[in-house]
């Protein structure tokens, strides 16, 4: 049988067994001139020019009963922007609904459609929302019904919920669209709080074609406040322009057909700004402010975006020149984080990894993990929010990665967190095991046997890109004492 040592004797230990190890402090209480790769790429691009022009206009794109209508040119950025009726405030014990007609010209958009919280947006699967996810994409229109609770929990309809087609080349399976190119198309939202066995489940049609998502369980007792029903951008990184229009809408049983301007509410929905926050291009590294809430100003952060080992280019990291570490003896990292904003489809790393072979190219996509890294990630899965845990990989490519739901969630919420990580080597009966706290959370991850013999070399110590591309986190680091030398 088994025997494992209680959390509190394993730190004892590892504390024990690394004594013979030197550590470093960095405050960033001034630029420590850490060893950086591409992370400042954004601040050597020019801006991408974001447009946002919606609202009331007098036309009618939409197919609506008479002239009058809302919508128009709507861009994804990284900031909110909203054109919507603002409402009595709902929550997830309330019923909801929507209705009316919509089109597109044919240009690509990304927009969410549906009931939202105006003080709580921040990123894309943002807070306290029921909306219908629309993308235009040429010659069709993609839609998926999804929620956010009030804890940055999420959930979605299945593929198949809308109609789907064949690739005939791949054989893969994808959402078929509904067309665009002036095309009119009625749609309806609603969220029923007693469906699903009491769990709440929201329900969508988009003229003949319907789609279903049930709220997780747990999700509903989570809670979310709506105050706004309408359009709102997909808060990422900015994207291109597209064009969207809407008319006839009814709004939990009140009509409005856009006849006149309505005096919905709007916030910078009638603007034109550059925004440097451009996938893939990340602005991370040492920064004069304090969101982390260290000793004093200064820290490390900024824009992270999940990296591309494809493209060497697309690789970046920032991180301190230390003595070559291995999986032979312990390691040990603390601090503080922030997490200001996270994306659905992002991760950041932070920890011990090697400044060639942890950004080698390789055509390789079986992991977003790099080769020879032990450390910590933040990242989701979208439906529980997000959550700071262990994982390594090895020279083999052989990695583990500790299930996130068991603990160490934090919200992008900005608040600052208490984390340390503790590697054992004579954990796990001596195959080594990896303890991560985030405030009084706790999350352990065995290292494989096998995974330990092919062995790791660590020569530096910050962050690194995943392998794997995606979108970007605004997070924030300080006071990180970490091992930067064996004995």
């Amino acid at each position: 049988m088994r025997s494992f040592l209680p959390i509190g004797l394993l730190v004892a230990a590892a504390s024990a067994s690394a004594a013979n190890a030197e550590e470093r402090t960095q405050h960033f209480d001034q630029d420590p001139a850490w060893e950086g790769r591409n992370n400042r790429a954004a601040a050597t691009a020019e801006p991408r020019r974001v447009v946002q022009d919606f609202g009331f206009s007098p036309t009618n794109h939409a197919g609506g009963k008479a002239a009058g209508e809302m919508g128009g040119t709507i861009t994804p950025d990284a900031e909110p922007a909203w054109y919507a009726r603002k409402i009595t405030p709902k929550s997830l014990a309330d019923p909801l609904s929507a209705s009316g007609v919509f089109a597109s010209p044919g240009d690509p958009f990304h927009v969410l459609l549906g009931f939202f919280n105006a003080d709580t947006l921040n990123e894309w699967r943002t807070p306290n929302t029921i909306a219908l996810r629309l993308s235009g994409r040429g010659d069709v229109v993609f839609a998926w019904l999804e929620y956010g609770t009030s804890r940055w929990r999420a959930g979605a309809d299945s593929p198949k919920s809308f109609p789907t087609v064949k690739d005939e080349a791949t054989g893969r399976s994808g959402l078929k669209g509904f067309a665009a190119k002036g095309v009119s198309h009625r749609w309806s939202l609603r969220y029923d709080p007693e469906a699903n066995e009491g769990r709440g489940a929201l329900f969508a049609s988009i003229d003949d074609a319907t789609a279903v998502c049930h709220l997780e369980a747990g999700h509903k007792s989570d809670g979310a406040t709506f105050n706004h029903f309408g359009l709102m951008t997909v808060m990422k990184s900015a994207d291109s322009s597209g064009t969207l229009w809407l008319d006839d809408v009814t709004v939990n049983g009140e009509p409005e057909e856009f006849a006149k301007d309505p005096g919905w509410e709007g916030f910078q929905n009638r603007r034109t700004h550059a925004c440097a926050n451009v996938r893939p291009r990340g602005d991370f590294g040492f920064s004069p402010t304090r969101h982390a809430g260290g000793q004093a100003a200064g820290e490390l952060g900024g824009v992270i975006f999940r990296g591309d080992i494809r493209y060497p280019e697309r690789m970046a990291c920032y991180g301190d020149r230390i003595e070559t570490l291995s999986l032979a003896k312990p390691l040990r990292a603390s601090g503080k984080v922030a997490l200001r904003r996270g994306v659905s489809d992002s991760g950041v790393l932070l920890g011990f990894y090697n400044s060639k072979a942890s950004l080698a190219t390789t055509d390789s996509q079986a992991s977003g993990v790099p080769k020879h890294f032990l450390g910590v990630q933040i990242e989701g899965p979208s439906a529980e929010g997000f959550f700071l845990y262990p994982l390594y990989r090895v020279e083999s490519g052989d990695q583990g990665v500790a299930d996130p739901r068991t603990g160490g969630r934090i919200l992008p919420d900005g608040a600052p967190h208490d984390f340390a990580l503790a590697y054992d080597p004579a954990g796990a009966e001596s195959k080594g095991r990896i303890l991560v706290t985030v405030d009084k959370q706790e999350v352990t991850l065995e290292i494989a046997a096998d995974h330990r013999r092919s062995g790791a070399a660590f020569d530096r110590f910050g962050v690194v890109t995943t392998w794997i591309d995606g979108n970007a986190q605004h997070v924030f680091f300080d006071d990180l004492t970490y091992t930067c030398r064996q004995e």
